[in-house]
């Protein structure tokens, strides 16, 4: 009787989903992306994504959710990483607070409002609500640990940001947080440093 087949062999890296902040889509990754493909990633491990960001981040945590399971469906392979800018951090970190945490090796947060910003007191929309500093969905999603599971997690934050504000918003409690050089709120999303700390901090080195 011959021997079963093996199975067909997973990706080279774990998939990378990226998530968009507030009035964003997923070409805002553009720079990024083809830092990855050029390091080696191929198109069908790197997923940029577009959303409606004007929806509650509970609700995008959900779409979120089917998204990994899609990827993960598609690629064969047992985990993906997120990389995700400003409020993208926001939504993906309620998608692994309603998870296991076992679809998921490494969060990256860059700019992330992730204990609020005073910028959102100029807006009204459900989502941009969620990130005062004394929202109703901050506070639920900060209580407890900050960083749980087995989820590798690290934050990027810059002294320029213009946007987030207070400064140390970003850091979690049991994350490796990063202070970058002084760049804007969307430079850190094509700044060649951040990059390339954020594919070693991927990568585990």
């Amino acid at each position: 009787m011959p021997p079963a087949p093996s199975p067909a062999p997973g990706p080279a890296h774990d998939p990378i989903l990226f998530v968009h902040g507030y009035n964003s889509a997923g070409l805002v990754w553009l720079v990024m992306v083809n830092r990855f493909r050029q390091d080696g990633w191929t198109d069908g491990e790197l997923f940029s994504w577009t959303y409606d960001t004007h929806l509650s981040n509970w609700d995008t945590a959900r779409l979120i959710a089917q998204k990994v399971d899609a990827i993960l469906a598609q690629t064969g392979a047992r985990r993906v990483d997120i990389v995700a800018h400003s409020m993208g951090s926001l939504s993906s970190r309620a998608y692994l607070r309603g998870s296991s945490g076992n679809q998921v090796d490494a969060w990256v947060s860059l700019a992330g409002p992730n204990h609020g910003t005073e910028a959102a007191y100029n807006c009204s929309d459900v989502s941009c609500a969620e990130m005062r500093p004394d929202s109703a969905f901050l506070t639920e999603l900060n209580a407890g640990d900050e960083t749980p599971d087995a989820v590798r997690y690290g934050t990027w934050w810059s002294p320029c940001d213009e946007v987030i504000r207070p400064l140390g918003s970003v850091a979690l409690l049991g994350a490796f947080n990063t202070q970058t050089s002084c760049l804007s709120h969307s430079q850190l999303l094509v700044d060649a440093g951040v990059y390339q700390q954020v594919r070693d901090f991927l990568d585990g080195r």
